[in-house]
């Protein structure tokens, strides 16, 4: 059995955020009402939740569900921790959206600056990063790491790093992306990699001329009105947060309104890989975007079809991957479940949260848990995930009552 803890909170400060207008949390919006009988017809679906929460899985979740045009569930469940005196998750309750990011924020980025023509995803990240290039004939692999292999994990570049054990800062933690070593011919196996998209947050920062929060939420998140979704959120949001963990690797503390990685920690919360904050209505509203073309709800373009179809079709890198460019897509046993058609395309977060859209049946499912509260051991997602998402795609497949 989990134990139980009431814990005074730490956050970071001192942290800038975008340089547009934020809201203070609760954000003032006009949250969509649950639909007429939610729960009476997604009632497999809260059943999948309410065993999870009472086995300890996790000790809460938020969720949203996108039928064509139209948000047909919207709701929050169980609580910040598992401390009856503990705050109610709600509709509004925002989660540490960990490798959410990769395609929320860093591969959103990378759809305009490709569309736009600022970005080629086949010259070599050398020429953007010129530490990346090789040094001699025996690293000359690294001349064919491009971004499109970086999009498609498959690079070469090793899955994960405990660089923030040896570097203290940003700069110095990139630094030594550059330098790590590959354990794959880039193209040839798939490594989901965060360095990977380390370095790509960072190449995309340096096209723009500006940091990867302060592009997205100009670009990406204000258009889309995702006024709930931001990097380093404000002290102002903290109590409105559930924590992620008790951290005892790095900072020893109880982590709540900060990013959990801490690779990200490191780089001051800002990250290609991870540090990304939202409810569970943005991400839907992002998926809607996705479903419509690319279109916004006054009708202009946000992001091309057919940059859509490039970033969420499977990139054939190596043949046999699941994986599109920064998107994956279904593959048995796939956390979607086993409904979501072949067209769809989806992305998970270690802290528990995924998003999966199904172009075919114009279907996205957003759900945000803390699974990794108290300690990082429950597994517990990898069976709800699956089974939530074939419990709503059952209760669609129903006339509403």
């Amino acid at each position: 059995m989990v134990a139980r803890f009431a814990h005074k909170v730490d956050f970071l400060n001192g942290a800038s955020g975008p340089m547009v207008p934020i809201p203070n949390f609760p954000p003032e919006l006009p949250l969509p009402s649950p639909a007429a009988g939610q729960r009476d017809r997604f009632a497999a679906a809260y059943s999948v939740l309410e065993r999870a929460i009472a086995a300890e899985g996790f000790p809460g979740a938020a969720f949203a569900v996108l039928q064509g045009a139209e948000i047909v569930a919207l709701d929050g469940i169980g609580r910040f921790t598992y401390d009856v005196r503990s705050s109610a998750v709600t509709r509004s309750t925002v989660y540490d959206l960990a490798s959410l990011t990769k395609v929320l924020a860093t591969t959103s980025m990378a759809m305009l600056l490709n569309q736009r023509g600022a970005l080629d995803l086949d010259l070599p990240i050398a020429h953007w990063i010129p530490g990346f290039a090789p040094r001699d004939a025996s690293e000359s692999a690294r001349q064919r790491v491009t971004v499109r292999t970086l999009l498609a994990h498959c690079s070469g570049l090793p899955g994960y790093a405990r660089l923030f054990e040896q570097y203290p800062d940003r700069e110095a933690l990139i630094q030594a992306c550059t330098r790590l070593p590959l354990q794959a011919e880039p193209g040839a196996r798939a490594e989901y990699s965060d360095p990977g998209f380390i370095l790509l947050g960072e190449i995309l920062a340096r096209i723009a001329g500006e940091p990867l929060d302060r592009f997205c939420a100009r670009e990406v998140f204000a258009p889309l009105g995702m006024t709930s979704t931001r990097f380093r959120p404000s002290t102002t949001w903290v109590s409105s947060i559930p924590p992620t963990e008790e951290d005892r690797n790095l900072r020893h503390r109880v982590l709540q309104g900060e990013v959990q990685d801490e690779n990200c920690f490191v780089m001051g919360g800002v990250s290609g890989h991870a540090g990304l904050f939202s409810n569970a209505l943005d991400p839907i509203l992002f998926a809607r975007c996705f479903l419509e073309d690319g279109r916004l709800s006054g009708g202009s373009q946000l992001f091309e079809p057919s940059t859509i179809r490039l970033f969420t079709t499977r990139a054939g890198l190596p043949p046999a991957s699941s994986r599109a460019l920064g998107w994956d897509t279904p593959s048995p046993p796939s956390s979607s479940g086993n409904f979501f058609s072949t067209r769809s395309a989806g992305h998970l977060g270690y802290s528990g949260t995924s998003l999966w859209i199904d172009f075919d049946r114009r279907l996205a499912v957003a759900l945000l848990t803390n699974r990794t509260w108290p300690h990082r051991e429950s597994g517990a997602i990898r069976e709800v995930r699956p089974a939530f998402h074939d419990a709503v795609a059952s209760a669609l497949a129903e006339p509403a009552s």
